[in-house]
């Protein structure tokens, strides 16, 4: 076999019936999951309020109201931004385990058991909006979460709600939640509501950055809204030639995007970029079924971070990646371990939301991932090897310069290395 070869050749060579049949079975599963009570936004009031906790968001969505106060918005598309602000209690941790979102087995929720919703307050306009990150930005400190594939408006605002609570964070919480029909079968709906909200989030990014009270802003996206992310970013980048400075860390948690699609992103984010950290699984079953559909290239949050060449292009590139394979959580997709596992969780708003690199003795992660996580670049901080797609050359060569390649032609040193194997 040639030192030097087109990569996407080799992963589709080891995808054969038995990967298909084994994404299929998944698909079919997740289509036929029960799913949690629905409509649970309609606020109730707490009984003990010293016994709970409580985390304010500011949620912006690009979906259509659904006139049901019990879920306020649906998964259609709506040409406006709504902005909320939502409360969500928590029951104390001795009700529930780290990691998990405890849904209401009946309505309305009880919030000694339960998360509920205790505050809905529809904001209007932009300075109601700055007015009321005046009266929740302590330290100047901003997490934007931004969701995945098949989620509520709901399903978004608990999630983030847990893992504000889990993480420790010290950072104001703020949403970001696009139009997902929230069923398995409108992968390409949700796809499309991405590219849809794409402006939105770069405004919604701009306002962050120019606003006064906020001095910095961490992006954590999970899946699906990875893609959202960096194309957001990636047209702030283009417009601007760089990022926001405020902007100063992105986490990619399993991000469900082409692996050639995301070196031209990065690439295009320009010369002044934020941080990046990216948590992989190989052993991701929702991003299997995300390649199958998506014409067997693998996903940017499947790959091997142990392999050459993307080890050494990490390194290079300044990109963190923290590989989750072996770790145990209860998602048994293994899609949501960043969210799940308390001391990845913890690790997001210790450490990363405050930018801190994770190569030094003071990160201990626990038993489960005290193996697998190990600093591997003096300069630039990776943790358990490289997991970036693109190759060197893209990264440090501006896109002016580069030359098309020829149709055909193997791509040894561009984007068409950046297709690694599972």
């Amino acid at each position: 076999m040639p030192e030097k070869m087109d990569l996407r050749v080799r992963t589709r060579r080891f995808a054969g019936p038995g990967r298909a049949a084994s994404a299929l079975v998944t698909l079919l599963l997740l289509a036929g999951c029960g799913g949690h009570a629905k409509g649970v936004m309609t606020p109730v009031a707490v009984a003990n309020p010293a016994t709970t906790s409580q985390v304010d968001m500011l949620v912006a969505t690009t979906r259509q109201p659904s006139g049901d106060p019990a879920t306020l918005f649906s998964g259609e598309r709506s040409p406006t931004l709504s902005l909320t602000d939502v409360a969500v209690s928590i029951p104390p941790d001795s009700r529930r385990k780290p990691g998990t979102v405890q849904w209401p087995r009946r309505l309305p929720p009880n919030p000694d058991s339960d998360f509920a919703v205790t505050r809905v307050r529809e904001l209007p306009s932009r300075d109601e909006a700055r007015n009321w990150f005046r009266e929740h930005t302590a330290d100047g400190h901003v997490l934007l979460f931004v969701h995945g594939f098949n989620n509520t408006y709901e399903d978004s605002v608990f999630r983030l709600a847990q893992i504000v609570h889990d993480s420790g964070a010290q950072a104001t919480p703020m949403l970001f939640t696009w139009p997902s029909r929230a069923r398995v079968l409108d992968y390409n709906y949700d796809k499309e509501s991405t590219n849809y909200s794409r402006t939105a989030l770069e405004d919604a990014l701009w306002s962050l950055a120019r606003a006064p009270e906020v001095k910095d802003v961490t992006i954590l996206a999970h899946s699906m809204g990875t893609w959202l992310t960096m194309e957001s970013l990636r047209q702030m980048g283009i417009r601007d030639g760089g990022i926001a400075p405020k902007i100063k860390n992105v986490i990619l948690a399993s991000p469900d995007i082409d692996l050639d699609v995301f070196a031209k992103q990065f690439v295009e984010l320009g010369e002044r970029r934020p941080k990046f950290t990216i948590f992989v699984s190989q052993d991701d079953r929702a991003l299997a079924v995300s390649r199958l559909i998506s014409g067997d290239v693998s996903r940017l949050g499947a790959i091997d971070p142990t392999a050459e060449p993307y080890r050494t292009q990490l390194e290079r590139a300044g990109i963190t990646a923290i590989d989750l394979t072996k770790v145990q959580s209860g998602d048994r997709l293994n899609h949501g371990k960043f969210a799940e596992t308390p001391e990845i969780v913890q690790l997001i708003g210790q450490r990363i939301v405050k930018g801190q690199t994770l190569t030094d003795s003071q990160v201990t992660l626990g038993d489960g991932i005290s193996a697998v996580v190990a600093g591997t670049a003096k300069n630039v901080g990776t943790v358990a090897a490289a997991t970036i797609s693109a190759p060197v050359k893209i990264l440090e060569e501006p896109v002016s310069r580069r030359k098309r390649p020829k149709l055909g032609e193997t791509l040894q040193s561009g984007t068409g290395a950046a297709a690694a194997a599972n």
